[in-house]
Parts: structure tokens; sequence; C-alpha cells
């Protein structure tokens, strides 16, 4: 089968485009296209305008053509994203490996500028902004200064990136958030690329290195977060392998009852989706109540994807997508993605009928003002209901099991890492008197203490933002005001928000209420909520009370907004600036005041609640394409802290030898362009012995930094203060810290030292029981390999690419575990350390093995997909325990990153080839 065969010609206006037909695979009996999900369709046309024989081979096209609803066992694909975007937290590493890349090239007197990313990358800096200052009208500039001052390290390394690479784009702080920056400006829906003297057309695709990426879902685009390694991956040009995923439709009917938002309705769609169980699933939406979402709504119920658990929360392109690109100043795109999905089988009339796995109704009429928590965003809870959900607070009746892959996604995005401590239950509410700018307030168990306007979930959305706005203008016309011990913020995710609250002539109502701009960035959804005043905080530790925050987030973990607040509520713009008036959560706002007029007059929340006609009618007046245009312009240039901000210029970075953030780290410190395949391990020894259930939370570096611990000790010899250790996440640029934090997890159970927790080991021969990195270290020094025992899914929790990354730096050569979790063994790959498997109903316990043992490795050196190999451990007696393991380098393109010893290192040579 040749893909030149299904190849067709389009012209939008002046242009002919090239396009890969799916219309002609189906006239020509490859499959059956009609029958697929849309977003199926989307796989079908990636894998067959790359079908190349190799890579991408007839039997994998197939095999998606024949999407089957149900799989008994995983059948893998190439999928090709056409682009990456990064968020700074998770994107530095992979422009430090880009510099490191670079820096290779010209060693070997290869031209560095060669080295560039293969497909299209935006980095929007917006993770690190944090809520110092509030309640003012020059918070937003304070807290941009304080942010430039925390990072200068890292976005000198991010502006020298902007000007050194082609084909990367870095968006300045207070730009806006990664996916609102995605969904308003960057996606356009179809792209080109020159190949061969054609324009081709195709889908927009992309991963991301943050899990809510899945937020351009709402606009036709395929998309999700991925780990950093799996990003640098597709950004070199490789192949993202997945699983060929079930699709679980999800037919919305009638539309929202008039009070009920948007927000209202995706807590519901998660709480039903977790409910039926939708992980490692696409979840696709179609039916009549599908036209009746704007876009924006659309991208809401799709930013909660991660939440739902699903891979993907996918809207088809239909009339409304076409509208929106319009809206947002992208006309060409808008005609080229309307002509394109239509002549392609990609436009969604409503008429089609797809097959799907699985159907779920949910029908829209029958959703009410909710909100979710106190710790999870899938415990929904409707507004009439929160006073009584309070008592079980009290008694810590609720749920507080957070699935593990969250918590890592969280921690890894977020940069910061926070203990949950024990519930423990009041007898009664409890309260405390605190004093707050000389006047004193009284504060206790359910009261609001925070209440954000926060997150591209919700501030992506004019609906209820213009919502806030009015429910601020009516309640500052009553006279109510916000209650003094609430930190209140308002951080939308783009600049355009600004711009239409202005224009609607709302901000100063927010305002008055105190809901300042503090920034355009990601704040209290990943924890950077600052610091509440000292006497608050006093006052909730002293007392141990349980105080809440009220966010228009996608997540609420204990702990994670703010280390003293223990409930945390999801809720709409709307209800938090209702619940900033009524200060306390205990309070069910359907019936009780929300607040009394300045004559005592009580004051309801239906009181000042605008009606949906409202909220239109002043969308229509205020958005238009030119607040798209005026916003947009020049936001790659960045303010005068950008401007004025001095970095490195040249092709190649100038690293900072007294730098703690950023280093340049050792990938390339033996690297030849001959290939030396590896050979048969001899001589190992066994670095970590583990169980069952190994997260990558346990093996990347991760949480506070123990100043005993080695990298703590790394941190105070160059002039690091215990207090100004910050989190791993956030010297993740730094490979001198993160290597000493691998395997140094406190709750890490390695059995050579059992039953003993934390990052040791045993040195052999001399039984030395050490810190995993010293041993590592001593290990290296005699040149002795290193291995990994574990038992079954290894690598669970989210792709953090320091576990991989880690453990290839600590030395070790191979994992040999019962199972992997798939993303962390792909990532082992990518790093060049070989992911082996026991045979089944063997394992280390099995086979009566300690960890004492010298280990040998047979059969390396002609590898190939699924190879078996030999395994002999040599116990201290002189006894030998031999038995065989699968090789899990499952495709031609794993055994290449094998024998290259890693992603990097081989696209280095293809770099140097061409």
């Amino acid at each position: 089968m040749q893909k030149e065969s299904f190849k067709k010609h389009l012209t939008v206006g002046e242009t002919t485009y090239t396009y890969y037909s799916l219309k002609e695979l189906q006239e020509k009996g490859v499959g059956d296209i009609n029958r697929l999900p849309f977003s199926i369709r989307i796989l079908v046309e990636n894998l067959l305008r790359n079908l190349d024989g190799k890579v991408v081979t007839e039997e994998h096209l197939k095999n998606i053509v024949n999407w089957q609803k149900k799989y008994e066992k995983p059948v893998e694909i190439p999928h090709h994203p056409a682009r990456v975007i990064m968020q700074d937290f998770t994107g530095v590493p992979g422009v430090v490996d880009l510099a490191a890349m670079r820096d290779a090239a010209k060693k070997l007197n290869i031209d560095p500028k060669k080295v560039n990313p293969l497909v299209p990358v935006d980095l929007i800096i917006d993770h690190s902004v944090q809520i110092d200052f509030f309640g003012t009208e020059d918070a937003f500039k304070k807290n941009l200064e304080l942010e430039y001052k925390r990072n200068k390290e890292r976005y000198q390394l991010l502006k020298w990136a902007q000007k050194a690479f082609d084909n990367l784009r870095v968006f300045p702080p207070g730009a806006g958030i990664i996916h609102q920056v995605n969904l308003e400006y960057i996606a356009q829906v179809v792209m080109t690329k020159e190949e061969n003297g054609e324009t081709v057309a195709f889908p927009d695709s992309l991963v991301g290195t943050d899990s809510h990426t899945t937020m351009i879902n709402g606009l036709g685009v395929m998309g999700w977060g991925v780990g950093g390694i799996e990003a640098e991956a597709v950004m070199l040009g490789q192949p993202y392998y997945m699983k060929i995923p079930e699709v679980i439709g999800v037919k919305l009917t009638g539309e929202l009852p008039e009070g009920a938002t948007t927000t209202d309705l995706v807590l519901t769609i998660t709480q039903k989706l977790r409910e039926y169980g939708v992980v490692e699933k696409f979840v696709e939406f179609f039916g009549e109540g599908v036209k009746k979402l704007s876009l924006p709504d659309r991208a809401t119920i799709a930013n909660m994807a991660p939440e739902y658990g699903a891979t993907m929360g996918f809207f088809p392109v239909d009339e409304e997508t076409i509208r929106f690109l319009k809206l947002t100043n992208r006309e060409k795109s808008a005609e080229l993605a309307e002509a394109y999905t239509k002549e392609n089988m990609l436009f969604y009339t409503g008429k089609e009928k797809p097959e799907y796995t699985d159907v779920i109704e949910i029908d829209m009429s029958q959703v009410e003002p909710s909100l979710a928590g106190p710790s999870r965003p899938q415990d929904r809870v409707t507004l009439k209901d929160m006073k009584k959900t309070f008592i079980d607070l009290l008694n810590c009746n609720y749920n507080r099991d957070i699935d593990i892959k969250e918590i890592t996604a969280f921690e890894d995005e977020a940069g910061k890492d926070m203990e949950i401590g024990e519930c423990r239950i009041h007898k009664g509410k409890k309260v405390a008197k605190v004093e707050i700018d000389g006047e004193e307030v009284i504060i206790g168990d359910g009261s609001v203490v925070i209440a954000s306007i926060t997150s591209c979930t919700n501030t992506s959305n004019p609906s209820v933002l213009i919502g806030a706005g009015l429910l601020a203008k009516k309640a500052v016309e009553k006279g109510l005001s916000v209650k003094p011990y609430v930190k209140t913020s308002l951080a939308p995710g783009s600049r355009v928000v600004e711009g239409y609250l202005r224009k609607a002539g709302l901000l100063p109502y927010l305002e008055a209420l105190k809901f300042h701009i503090v920034g355009f960035g990601c704040t209290t959804c990943i924890g950077n909520s600052g610091p509440l005043h000292p006497n608050i905080e006093k006052a909730i530790k002293d007392n141990d009370l349980i105080v809440s925050a009220v966010l228009s987030g996608n997540r609420n973990f204990e702990a994670r907004i703010h280390p003293d607040v223990k409930a945390n509520w999801l809720a709409s713009p709307m209800l938090v600036v209702a619940y900033a008036i009524a200060g306390r959560t205990d309070i069910d706002l359907t019936n009780e005041p929300i607040g009394k007029d300045p004559n005592g007059n009580p004051v309801y929340l239906k009181d000042i609640w605008p009606s949906q006609e409202e909220i239109r009618k002043i969308i229509n007046e205020v958005l238009s394409p030119e607040v798209f245009k005026e916003k947009y312009e020049g936001i790659l240039d960045g303010d005068e802290f950008w401007q004025s901000l001095e970095a490195p210029s040249g092709e190649t970075f100038d690293w900072d030898p007294n730098s703690t953030y950023i280093r340049k780290p050792p990938y390339f410190d033996n690297f030849t362009l001959e290939v030396n395949p590896p050979s048969d391990i001899k001589g190992a020894r066994v670095l970590e012995l583990l169980g069952d259930s190994v997260t990558t939370d346990h093996i990347s570096p991760a949480g506070k930094i123990p100043p005993e611990y080695p990298a703590g000790k790394y941190l105070i010899e160059h002039g690091v203060k215990p207090e100004e250790f910050n989190s791993y996440g956030s010297r993740r640029g730094n490979h001198e810290v993160m290597v000493r934090g691998t395997f140094a997890n406190v709750r890490i159970k390695n059995k050579l030292v059992a039953p003993k927790e934390g990052g040791y080991t045993l040195k052999f021969p001399e039984k030395e029981e050490m810190f995993v990195y010293d041993a590592a270290v001593k290990y290296e020094k005699e040149g002795t390999p290193l291995i990994v025992l574990a038992g079954k899914e290894y690598g669970t929790g989210s792709s953090r690419d320091w576990a991989a990354k880690g453990t290839q730096l600590l030395g070790v050569k191979a994992v040999i575990v019962k199972s992997f979790e798939r993303i962390h063994r792909s990532n082992l790959v990518g790093m060049g350390v070989l992911p082996l498997v026991f045979k089944e109903g063997e394992g280390w316990e099995e086979l009566g093995l300690d960890g004492s043992e010298v280990y040998e490795i047979i059969g390396i050196e002609d590898m190939y997909p699924g190879k078996e190999l030999t395994v002999k451990a040599t116990k201290e007696n002189g006894e030998t325990v031999e038995f065989k393991v699968k090789s899990r380098l499952d495709t031609v393109v794993d055994v290449e990153y094998f024998k290259n010893g890693g992603i990097l290192p081989m696209v280095l040579r293809k770099i140097a080839q061409s």
C-alpha cells in the first residue's frame, strides 16, 4: 500500500492544498470510515500520512482503520503529533537538553544551529507566578516583579532559547495560561507543511507537558498531556507509541437551566464519568446538546479530562469551531479548517452515527448549581447541600484518597510537593479571634480564607467571567462587601479577559470587592496562592481550624491549594465571588442571606445572580476579533521586565558555573558519532531491590529536600541555606540535584536495607549501608554496572521524566521487574536503560534472590524487539541462579534508541549524518 495513492487536492482561496483522503481509503475498501468516532478518524489520517513501511506499517494503518470497540490485548500504533506545547516548569529540562545537544554538536564541529526542534514547539511561561500581593491596583505588577526575581536563572535560559532556536516560540511571563493561549491563539485546527513542493494540509494535533493540554480538544484538536521525555521525543521528530484506545461516547441532551453554569455542568460530567470509569480511554461528545454549547463551554469540559480520568474529552469540528476561529482573529485558519474537515470526513454535522465502545447520556437540563470538594474534583456537592456537607467535614467523613497519578502529575507540573496531615474530628465548630489591620474579626471552621477566580478551566469562558462581573456589580449596588479575612484574586488565563471586562465596565465592580488582577498565569490551582495574613495562619494552626478555599480551578487536593487550608471547593467564578461575600462555606446560599445591606436588610444570592440573557447580551457587545487582535499582538515580545532581562546570546548557551538551578547535563560527555552498541552486562550489582507498585513518586526526586540527604548536602556546599532549598521540582534543570534525589524518597522501601525506609542501599561487597547516590558514585569508580530488581507495576504514577533520567545517571543499565507501567518503560528506553521482565510466575523472591548476587545479562548484542535474554546471578557461596527474561524493547524504534544510548544521542547522530 502506497500513501501516494490516497493523495487528493483542495483549493481554498488562491491556494491549492494536498491532503490524504479518508474518503479514498473507504472507497478502496481498506475500512469503513463512517463507523469510526471522529477522534479515531484523526488517528487514521495521521498514520496514513506518515505511512513509510518502516516506522508506520500497513499493518498499523489497517489496525486503526478497522478500530475495534474493545481490545482484550493492547494494540500499539506510532502516532506523530504535529507539535508540542510546554509550560515553564516541565519545559525547562527539555530546553536544557537541547542546549546540551548544541554544545555536543559544536564539540564535534557540527554547526550547532542544526540542532532545533523538528516539530513546532511553544513554551508558555505561566506556572511561576505566585499571589503575594492582592486587593490593590498594583498587585499584578508587584507579583510580576517578585516572579522575575525568584526565577531569574530559569528565565535567562528561556530568553536565550527564544532567540537561539528555530521552531521554538517562548511566550514570556504575563502572556496567559498555556492552555488558554493555545485555545485562543496558537491552535489552527488544520495545519500545513511544505513537502516536496506541495502544501500538505492535515489535522492539528499535539502533546503537551501539562495534563490539562486536553482543553484543546474543545476546539476539535487532538492532544493530551505527556511526560518530559515523551515530549522531547516528539519534539525531535520521533513517533509517540500509544495503545489504540476505546472510545466512550457521551451523548449530551437538553440545555442548561437558568441559574446553572458550565462549571456546574463540567463538575457533573466529572462525577458521572469517574463513576463509570474512563481511564486511558478517549471520551467523545455528541448529540443535540453539543450544538447548544459555545466553544468556551466545550473547552471547559475538555479541560477537566484528567479529572474524569480520560486521555481526551473530544468535541469534533463543527460550525461552532469555525465561528470561534473567526471570533479569535483566525479568519484564514477558519476557511481552511471548514473546507478541509468537510472534504475529509472530519466535520460533525450531527447526522453522523459513529460507533462507540459504550454510550453515556447526560441531560444538561438536570444540572444544578454545584461545587466539588473538599479534596477531590469528582466529589460534587449541590449548592443546597453545602451546609450539610460541612458537618461531614468536621467529622472527617469525606474521601481523602487521591489517585497516585493525579498526585504525581500535580507535583510534577506545579514544581512543589506537600504532605497531607491527618484529619482530626471536631466536636462542634471551633472559632478564633484574629486582628487584621487593627480590626478584630472572628474566623472559624468553615471560614473562607481564599476566594480565587483562577485557572484556564473557567477563565477561558466569557459566560462565567461576565457572570462574575455582573454578580459583583449587583452586590456592590446592594452595598455588600467581602469579609476582611478573605484573600481574593483574579488571575485570568489570557489578556483578552481584562480587555472584555474593562470594555463591559465590570472590572471596577470586581475590584470594589478586592478581586483585582494579580497575574495572567496558573496560580491558586497549582498551590501558588501565596501566604495568608500571618495572624490568620497562626490562628488556623493554633486552633486546628478547618478553613476553606473556593476557587474556579480543576484541582483541590488537600494541602495543595495552601498548606493550612484543609477544605478546597471548586466552583464557578460567580460562586467564588458569592462565597467571598458570605465569608463561609457552612451556609445554604439557596435559603440563607449572603449578607446584609447597609440598612440591615437581608440580601440573598438570587437577588444578585445574573440571568443567562443578561450575560449573553454583554458577551455579544464586548467580544470581537479586534479584542483578540489587540491583546495577542506582540505577545512574544514580553513586557519591560522581559525586555530588560539580561540573558546570554549566541548559538550555544553560556552556562553559569555557580547556578544551582540550571546546569549542563552530562548526557553527551563521552559521545562519539560512531554507535557503540551495548554489549552483555557483566559483574553487575543490585542498587535497589523493590517490591510491587513502586511509583514514579518513589523513584523520581520529589518532595522537600532533606538537608542531611545528598541533594541537601550538595546545595549547602554550594552556598544555599536549607530555608532556600525550594523543592526538587523547582530545581529540575540541575541534574546534580536531581540525580542525588533519585530513589531518595523518604518512603521508598529498598529491601536491601529493610526495615529501614528512605534513600539508602547496601554497597557490595562490603555490605556497607549508605545513601543510594553515594553508593552509585563508588560503583562508578570501580567500573561496576548496576541493575534494579522489582515486582509488579513498576513505575506507576504520572510520567515523571526524572524517574528515568535519574536512573540512567546513577549508572543503572537494566531494570528487571514482573511488569512495567507503560509510560515509564518507554521513558527508560528513551534514556537507553534496558527494561526486562521476568517470565510469568517468576520474580526475584520466587527465584530465591536477595540482591547480594553478582549479575550477568547475556544476549544483548544481537538485540531485536521482545528478545529473550539469559540472566546469571552468582551468590556469595558461588552458587548460580540462571533464569530467562524478556526484553521490553517492543519496537524497532525502541531497539534503535537502546543501541544509540537513548533518544538524544540517536537524534544528534542523525543530525550529523544529514
